[in-house]
């Protein structure tokens, strides 16, 4: 497997035709729960509003699975008092 189909396995195409691969979208959903309020995490629907908002049409269920790919807990156990 080269480099490239690595990454283009399996991917997102948006509206302008630029593609964003599997690793790509959890990084940046990664990258999301790291910069959210810990008093206010990010559920995964709004996580897929956000990304859709960025021309990434994804359901909120695919959100839901990168992240546990991640081993990231959901919304409720990311939440700080």
């Amino acid at each position: 497997m080269t480099l490239k189909s690595y990454f283009f396995q399996n991917g997102i195409e948006n509206d302008d035709g630029e593609k964003f691969s599997q690793e790509m979208i959890k990084e940046m959903i990664r990258q999301l729960i790291s910069d959210e309020d810990p008093q206010k995490t990010l559920s995964d629907q709004k996580i897929a509003e956000i990304l859709i908002g960025q021309g990434i049409t994804i359901s909120r269920r695919t959100v839901a699975k990168y992240r546990e790919e991640m081993n990231i807990p959901s919304s409720g156990k990311r939440k700080r008092y």
